[in-house]
């Protein structure tokens, strides 16, 4: 175990408001070393953390968490800030389970006021916290810090468009020249130091007040005067947005120097309004790799391993391309997530028909709608996760129009280090309710292809859902279904099978694993695997055709790595429970009660669940009677 000079004498905030400014270079490296051994044994976000070190000793040192209230946006870059708040020693489990959570989270500790894990959010809370300041006549500040690539986020624009210019309330805003514009020049600088002193904001008063009493005319003339600061601005620096939005502007500075930041912070702090810090940073600073390379040490795999591999998003992308190699109406898009969705190579071969909208889910969605209406072929590849915040889109834009979007919605099902923020769990429980789609979920790159070929010659709104995962090559032994070959079975008849699995997606590996081990107790188990899910007149007619062929009361579990509420699972046992069939058949669902399970310390993504193969055998055996 390293040991640290400063590091190791801090337990908390009130131990680092104690050193002096003159240690903060120091612990500032000691900080990074620190991040940097922790994340290359348990992975999680390395680049974004160590780009604000200094930022979040300012923050700690010159407002009085957790009386004043701090916000992370998406929270993947407050490790710092987690270990400053008496979560260091803990911090040996970030993202394991029953450990740290990798973003800010609420009941981890008061210093975490509001959780997050998706992009936008932070201004809005931030805003709520702020307003019931107001209302309770709380002293307390508000801050919250948000990254330039969060703004291309709708959602960050409707909060700054609600705030009243007299809260007190501060955003940083963390430029590391992901999307913001430069704001450069000796002029500009010169200027950010002069907002930044005391004695600027006392003349500024001073000068208001002054002004305001000469009779009669002090109003105008305070007028004139502040049109003419803003027009010489404006001359130098053209608009500046948010200004123009109410907020007081202070910067840029740069992000790495304490002393500034403090001074800037400080002002901020005195300010009795709202204000935004625009404050510039490296992201990866003091690793050099991450330095040269943020995009790839955005996300680290434990051990830093970075060996490449083939999963469904890399092999999506290979597809399309040679799909869109052929169709020249074939168009990709992403929302900010290029390089996870298996788009990069599609950016480089076909510029002209890729389009990344940044993180804007519910534009990307509709923007599709409208190329699909103009005649072109749009394919959407986004997080499960990520797609929850268009909804609304997929209802009223694609669904309603019947207009022939693919979506790709990628990491579905449980996610193991991010936890519940980034749990797919909610997408097949969302498109049950849809009308006129269709969704397939294959488990090998040979579905998947067939699945696309597929989707871009529907005239309706198609969705294949995939894991962060690669193939599993032994549903490829199944046997298809006459009458639709993306439903498959592992047996040849359903007259000799004693009990039956249904299932979708990756979890039919628990299933395979339950019947084998059935197996050796002399039960002959049947999976049934769902590819087609939607629309559930197939499963269901399917499921039908094999119940009718089996023996009469052989068990029927089904098992999900999803919702249960409006799950798959649910809406085809709808369909046919009322089937001849059905009649004195014992049936069991198995799926996830809330989707945002918490996983348990040792055990596995699916034993957390309840729906793992040994969670299967002992709901089977019971029913059987064995």
């Amino acid at each position: 175990m390293e040991s640290y000079k400063l590091l190791d004498k801090i337990e908390n905030v009130e131990d680092l408001r104690r050193l002096p400014d003159s240690d903060m270079p120091l612990l500032a490296a000691e900080l990074r070393d620190f991040i940097i051994n922790r994340v290359k044994i348990n992975g999680g976000h390395l680049a974004s953390n160590l780009g604000v070190i200094e930022l979040t000793l300012a923050l700690h040192r010159v407002f009085d968490t957790p009386n004043d209230k701090l916000i992370w946006d998406v929270g993947h870059q407050a490790y710092a800030h987690k270990i400053l708040t008496s979560r260091k020693e803990a911090f040996s489990n970030l993202r394991l389970a029953g450990g740290l959570s990798g973003f800010t989270k609420r009941e981890e500790s008061e210093f975490d006021p509001f959780g997050a894990g998706h992009s936008s959010t932070s201004i809005s809370a931030a805003l709520g916290f702020a307003e019931a300041a107001r209302l309770n006549g709380s002293p307390e500040h508000v801050i919250c810090v948000i990254g330039d690539g969060a703004l291309t986020g709708g959602l960050a624009h409707e909060a700054l468009n609600n705030i009243r210019s007299d809260l007190h309330i501060t955003i940083i805003l963390n430029d590391n020249e992901m999307s913001i514009s430069k704001n450069t020049g000796h002029l500009a600088h010169h200027l950010a130091k002069i907002r930044s002193s005391k004695g600027y904001h006392h003349t500024k008063k001073a000068t208001r007040s002054i002004l305001m009493h000469i009779p009669l005319v002090g109003n105008a003339l305070f007028k004139g005067v502040r049109s003419v600061k803003k027009a010489f601005k404006n001359l130098f620096f053209k608009s500046n947005y948010f200004e123009d939005m109410g907020l007081y502007y202070l910067g840029p500075v740069d992000g790495h120097d304490y002393n500034a930041l403090k001074n800037l912070m400080n002002a901020a702090k005195e300010y009795e309004g709202a204000s935004i810090i625009h404050v510039k940073t490296l992201k990866g600073k003091g690793y050099p790799e991450a330095e040269k390379a943020p995009d790839l040490y955005h996300g680290v795999e434990p051990g830093d391993q970075r060996a490449h591999k083939v999963n469904f998003s890399a092999k999506m992308g290979e597809i399309l391309c040679r799909m869109a190699e052929n169709d020249k109406d074939i168009c990709a898009i992403s929302a900010a997530m290029k390089d996870g969705c298996g788009l990069s190579e599609f950016s480089k071969r076909f510029g002209e028909r890729f389009f990344d909208v940044g993180i804007a889910e519910e534009h990307a969605l509709v923007f599709a709608a409208g190329l699909a209406a103009a005649g072109k072929k749009p394919v959407f590849a986004v997080y499960s996760s990520f797609l929850q915040r268009g909804y609304d889109n997929i209802l009223h834009d694609i669904a309603l129009q019947k207009l022939p979007v693919v979506v790709c919605i990628d990491r579905a099902g449980l996610a193991c280090a991010d936890g519940p923020t980034h749990n797919g769990l909610f997408d097949v429980s969302m498109l049950c309710a849809a009308p006129n789609v269709q969704l397939i979920a294959p488990t090998s790159f040979n579905s998947l292809e067939r699945a696309m070929e597929l989707a871009l010659s529907s005239p309706l709104p198609f969705f294949i859902r995939y894991p962060n995962a690669g193939e599993l090559p032994f549903t490829l032994d199944y046997a298809p279904t006459t009458k639709d070959p993306f439903i498959r079975t592992s047996f040849d008849s359903a007259a000799r099978c004693d009990c039956f699995i249904a299932c979708y997606g990756r979890v039919v590996s628990e299933a395979q694993s339950a019947a084998s081990s059935l197996k050796k107790l002399g039960i002959k188990c049947g999976v049934i695997l769902f590819e087609r899910l939607l629309p559930l007149a197939s499963p269901a007619a399917a499921l039908s055709s094999i119940l009718d062929e089996s023996k009469k009361g052989a068990p029927l579990i089904f098992v999900e790595e999803g919702v249960k509420n409006g799950g798959f699972s649910l809406c085809l046992f709808e369909q046919i429970r009322n089937k001849q069939s059905m009649k004195g058949r014992p049936c069991i669902i198995r799926a996830l009660d809330c989707g945002f399970e918490k996983l348990k310390k040792g055990q596995s993504l699916f034993s957390s669940c309840n729906i793992s193969a040994a969670d299967i055998i002992a709901l089977l055996v019971k029913e059987l009677g064995i």
